[in-house]
């Protein structure tokens, strides 16, 4: 059963009902308990780093939560739970997969929470999103908690007073449930024009500031 793997028993089994129905399905449907569960989330997961690492500043306490609570981590606890196969989808949405779909998986996740507090209060559903999230939190060292490429190019450009990075979404292919996403970073200071693609346009940017990062240096040492 899928409360089994949640790990919570449901007193009000209408809740998880609700939480596991897309809107796509008609109402009532997960849009409000997912609002809820997101706000729920944050909270559990910036209340656990901070009482965790004591000495860590601001700033990596903001980045690790940001690495915990995103989208594509929600949605591989989903599939670790087999959510998909539980969810409660329109025709239009069954037909194109979107049991499978990272932003329908995460938002139901965020749904679930809601409903777990809803159905039990705060106590009981900080104990099962911390379970769920345990051997995350145990994973992620301050060590490894390092600016992410956008964050590392905007603070370099920007204390040597050269302008913010331009990205530009330039192309998005596939399936809705399977996309591609095609950015491009510009840096006119140092005319460059990075590239990035990515299954999302966050991703498809890291990986173009990245690139920009890597031919500035280039250039630099060249000079």
């Amino acid at each position: 059963m899928l409360t089994d793997v949640l790990g919570y028993d449901f007193k009000d089994p209408d809740l998880l009902r609700r939480a596991l129905t897309h809107r796509s399905a008609g109402s009532p449907h997960n849009e409000r308990f997912e609002f809820l569960g997101d706000s729920l989330l944050n909270l559990i997961v910036a209340e656990a780093l901070f009482q965790r690492w004591k000495s860590v500043d601001e700033g990596a306490l903001t980045r690790a939560r940001a690495q915990l609570v995103r989208g594509s981590m929600l949605a591989q606890i989903a599939r670790e739970f087999d959510l998909g196969r539980h969810l409660v989808l329109g025709p239009g949405e069954m037909k194109s997969g979107g049991h499978r779909r990272d932003s329908i998986l995460a938002d139901a996740l965020e749904a679930i929470i809601a409903a777990i507090h809803l159905d039990g209060g705060f106590a009981a559903c900080r104990e099962v999103v911390l379970g769920w999230f345990g051997s995350r939190l145990d994973e992620l060292p301050v060590a490894k908690l390092g600016k992410d490429a956008k964050t590392r190019l905007q603070e370099w450009l920007q204390g040597r007073g050269y302008r913010r990075p331009d990205y530009t979404l330039t192309a998005t292919t596939g399936e809705d449930h399977n996309r591609s996403f095609e950015v491009t970073c510009a840096v006119s200071e140092f005319n460059v024009m990075a590239e990035g693609a990515g299954s999302s346009r966050r991703a498809a940017e890291q990986q173009a500031a990245k690139r920009a990062l890597a031919q500035i240096e280039a250039s630099r040492n060249d000079g």
